[in-house]
């Protein structure tokens, strides 16, 4: 077992390339480990992350195709490194995920919520197109209208929800996520390792249609906001 932990707590872990990259760089680390089985997937603070970093966005106006272009390549080669990796991953997801965070539990084989936990996009309000899997995976996951309805509403989805749509394994009540977590950890270190590494791979969807959508998603999202409309919703946004 080991932990992929993303700190950055101070800015309510929202998502900047060398995040990103440390993260990556860690999870490509672990997927050639042969004595880890289960990767744990957490964040610090109370809020499990807000996706991309809107103040850090603005501030790259002068340059912002190449920079969310970056920022949103980064997030893709996280998202595909966590499908790829032989061993199980678990996020553990205390607080509030929004925007392409979303990504890290679209891409987890199992996903632990506590009572604080919840999902919204929130794409309308910042003026950006959706990208961490909102329109490449979720739809498989939940179904297509469902996940229009989400999107187009930017309504917020309860953990009792993101159970009942499959979107999280388990709703935690009664123990700490991270403690959940390494629980089942350790229960699955006890049964054979190959039958679990394969079950992933059958179960996974296929590596290169996910990659095609992701990249739809980072093209689009990179046009979507050199507009004025994204740039006049993040002055709004950063001014509230």
């Amino acid at each position: 077992m080991a932990r992929v932990r993303i700190d950055r707590a101070d800015r309510h872990n929202s998502l900047i390339p060398p995040l990103l990259a440390e993260c990556l760089e860690a999870i490509d680390s672990l997927a050639e480990s042969d004595t880890v089985d289960v990767i744990i997937l957490e964040t610090a603070g109370q809020t499990f992350s807000t996706g991309g970093d809107v103040r850090a966005f603005y501030e790259h106006r002068d340059a912002i195709a190449e920079y969310a272009d970056r920022t949103v390549g980064l997030l893709n080669e996280v998202i595909l490194a966590l499908f790829h990796a032989p061993q199980t991953v678990i996020a553990a997801v205390d607080g509030q995920v929004t925007g392409g965070s979303l990504g890290f539990l679209l891409a987890s084989d199992i996903v632990l919520m506590n009572e604080t936990a919840t999902i919204t996009p929130y794409y309308p309000v910042v003026g950006f197109s959706p990208d961490g899997g909102w329109t490449a995976l979720l739809p498989a996951v939940i179904g297509r209208k469902r996940a229009q309805f989400v999107l187009a509403t930017n309504v917020t989805i309860a953990p009792e929800e993101a159970v009942s749509w499959g979107l999280a394994t388990e709703l935690v009540t009664d123990q700490s996520v991270a403690d959940r977590a390494t629980e089942l950890a350790h229960e699955m270190t006890r049964l054979k390792r190959g039958t679990i590494r394969r079950t992933k791979q059958l179960l996974r969807p296929d590596g290169d249609e996910v990659a095609n959508n992701l990249a739809a998603e980072r093209k689009q999202f990179v046009e979507q906001i050199q507009t004025a409309e994204a740039v006049d919703a993040m002055e709004t946004f950063l001014s509230e």
